[in-house]
């Protein structure tokens, strides 16, 4: 009988292992896998499993392909299971091509005269998934914010940081869901952020290494009405739950795409953005919506000077700009009243009313 031997956590068992388990197995006679106990995995992760060893134990024992279980306790590295290896002698050690401990799992099999194979990567039968990425996938909201920005916008590009200025934003409801998306898509609401949450993703790493700012996941993960120092990541300055937002806000749809990283490096005034966002940051902090809407006015003078269409006059409105950096999208109204607010979603087809989310 030829006897196959395979480690692992495999803290959740999921489509991949089970591929592994029957590649693995189809190279002999009986296959034996092993995990790493809670308490290695605590010593060389700092971590817990996700059900205990023996419930872990009891589900791959459940396993067609799997003849025998066992729990490695040795804190060898990466040979949690070194004693019953050496006492076993099976004719196989099977891994994966990333496996991160040949070195020492090979002349572990020269002790014993096994033969270390590697499994080549086959196309996965299911998309890839990790345990860690399940861990992720339970954890995710079911519902997110998107967000709405007041001024401020770009200094949070690392690049075009600037110290002593701000960034001020909102995250805003109705929510979205990965089921249930009531906005237009690239819309310049930040839905790339809320995506990247919804799926278990902070989403910060993911827009630098867009090439753009870090604000929309920021504020989307943190919701409420935010104030950030410009910089090369996300620091907040204070923020407040939004009330002085209540009924003051609505969007409207452009009929045009926003594009933020197709517009990061234009030309524009970002003496004039810095200022926005000192002023907008000054509202905030007073709970001031004329002196907020007063920043907000100068950030959509420095749009306008970047090229930007004029936005439709609406009555009632003491503000307005484009939302996010690129042309289109949503462009942001305030109003100095929820009546004002109510009267001009009323009478416009293409606003909505938006309210401030803080958890």
């Amino acid at each position: 009988m030829k006897r196959v031997f395979i480690s692992g956590c495999y803290d959740i068992i999921h489509a991949g292992h089970i591929q592994f388990f029957e590649e693995a197995r189809a190279l002999g006679d009986h296959l034996t896998v092993s995990f790493a106990s809670e308490e290695v995995l605590w010593h060389h992760k700092q971590r817990r499993p996700s059900i205990p060893d023996e419930h872990k134990k009891a589900v791959l024992e459940g396993l067609r392909m799997v003849d025998e279980v066992v729990i490695g306790t040795d804190h060898d590295t990466g040979l949690d299971f070194k004693s019953y290896f050496l006492e076993a002698k099976p004719d196989i050690l099977a891994v994966t091509e990333d496996d991160q401990y040949e070195d020492v799992k090979r002349a572990l099999c020269e002790q014993v005269g096994a033969k270390y194979v590697v499994l080549a990567k086959t196309p996965p039968k299911f998309k890839a998934v990790s345990s860690s990425g399940i861990v992720k996938w339970v954890k995710a909201p079911t519902e997110a914010p998107l967000r709405v920005d007041f001024a401020g916008g770009w200094l949070d590009v690392p690049r075009h940081a600037r110290k002593g200025a701000y960034i001020v934003n909102c995250a805003i409801s109705p929510l979205v869901s990965l089921r249930d998306w009531d906005y237009e898509k690239q819309s310049g609401l930040g839905g790339s952020g809320a995506w990247a949450l919804l799926n278990g993703e902070n989403g910060v790493d993911a827009e630098l290494d867009l090439g753009v700012g870090w604000q929309d996941p920021a504020v989307i993960n943190e919701g409420g009405l935010c104030v950030w120092r410009s910089g090369q990541r996300p620091v907040l300055d204070f923020k407040r739950n939004g009330e002085m937002l209540d009924g003051r806000m609505a969007i409207l749809w452009t009929g045009i795409e926003h594009d933020t990283p197709g517009f990061t490096d234009n030309k524009r005034d970002y003496d004039k953005i810095e200022a926005s966002s000192k002023i907008a940051r000054e509202g905030v902090l007073n709970e001031d919506i004329v002196k907020l809407a007063e920043g907000v006015a100068l950030y959509y003078e420095a749009q306008l000077g970047e090229g930007m269409s004029k936005l439709p006059e609406i009555n009632g409105a003491i503000a307005s700009k484009y939302c996010g950096g690129g042309h289109g999208g949503y462009a942001l109204y305030l109003f100095n009243t929820p009546e004002a607010r109510d009267a001009a979603v009323e009478e416009h087809d293409a606003m909505r009313a938006i309210e401030p989310y803080c958890p």
